[in-house]
């Protein structure tokens, strides 16, 4: 069966389960509006993509590992919307759209988007520990990334402060969560997770300055949500930093020390091609004479 459809099978069961027959009807809506349908999957693509690497030529384990790496993945994207729920909140970036539909408080209200995200949350968790049996482990990387004090929930509060420095803040926003995917992913296959964080860290920086680059030369068209939003809300931004040629120029060497962070492993050369292409993607037809227009 292809990836893709046994991910979104796998994140259809996880959501039924958290808006199931006694769950309020209007919150079991905005779950399903949170998560279905989804963007990309990027980051529990990438999860899948490492567990492959990590288990390439051991069939076997890569059998056995199967359902676990689908449970993390699906946890992962889990997570993820509950960060986007959050992030489009009228108190955060006040965003009425998100891939290419009415964000969460905007077609529910904020007190259910509060709670749909914090629903969601939980929900990641609670998969993790119904569908594997590693959830020490699993779970421990996932918290580490998403809470404080350098998860996402950091990365969002550092937008409260007076000064904020863009590495951390990014890192922290961005980074973590793929830093949870890459070793989230060597760990499903045995590997050290910690020798794989170096390269969620690249993979994650250099998708946020795609993301920057994308919210002063994309359209909302294109991207499913408004444009212009950092300049809008105050954020920073590796454009505003570095202009549109050294942000690209960023961008380039970010995925030079991604391909050079992934740790030895069977499937090395084939993961490092997915990541290039991946990462392209995200910035292909973008230029500086987007930016004036």
């Amino acid at each position: 069966m292809d990836i893709g459809l046994r991910l979104e099978q796998e994140l259809e069961q996880a959501v039924a389960h958290a808006a199931g027959n006694d769950c309020p009807p209007l919150l079991a809506q905005a779950l399903r509006h949170s998560v279905f349908p989804g963007g990309a999957r990027i980051r529990p693509r990438l999860v899948l993509a490492v567990s492959t690497a990590c288990a390439t030529g051991n069939a076997t384990a890569a059998s056995q590992n199967a359902s676990a790496s689908l449970a993390f993945a699906s946890a992962v994207e889990v997570l993820h919307c509950a960060s986007l729920v959050h992030d489009d909140l009228p108190c955060f970036d006040n965003s009425v759209l998100r891939r290419g539909k009415p964000s969460v408080h905007a077609a529910f209200g904020e007190r259910l988007a509060v709670l749909a995200g914090d629903a969601l949350i939980v929900l990641g968790f609670e998969w993790l520990a119904m569908r594997t049996e590693r959830v020490a482990q699993l779970s421990g990387i996932l918290a580490r990334c998403v809470g404080g004090p350098s998860g996402i929930c950091a990365g969002q509060a550092w937008e409260c402060e007076q000064t904020i420095d863009i590495v951390k803040y990014q890192r922290a926003k961005t980074g973590a969560l793929f830093a949870a995917c890459t070793m989230g992913g060597a760990a499903l296959q045995g590997y050290e997770p910690f020798g794989w964080q170096k390269l969620g860290f690249a993979i994650g920086e250099a998708f946020q300055v795609a993301d920057d680059l994308r919210d002063v030369a994309g359209s909302a068209e294109k991207l499913g949500k408004p444009v212009h939003q950092d300049e809008v809300n105050h954020a920073p931004n590796f454009v505003a930093e570095l202009g549109f040629d050294g942000a690209m120029a960023h961008f380039e060497e970010l995925l030079d020390a991604a391909r050079d962070a992934i740790p030895d492993c069977p499937g090395r050369d084939a993961l490092a091609k997915q990541i290039e292409g991946v990462s392209r993607s995200l910035v292909t037809g973008l230029s500086a004479r987007t930016v004036a227009a």
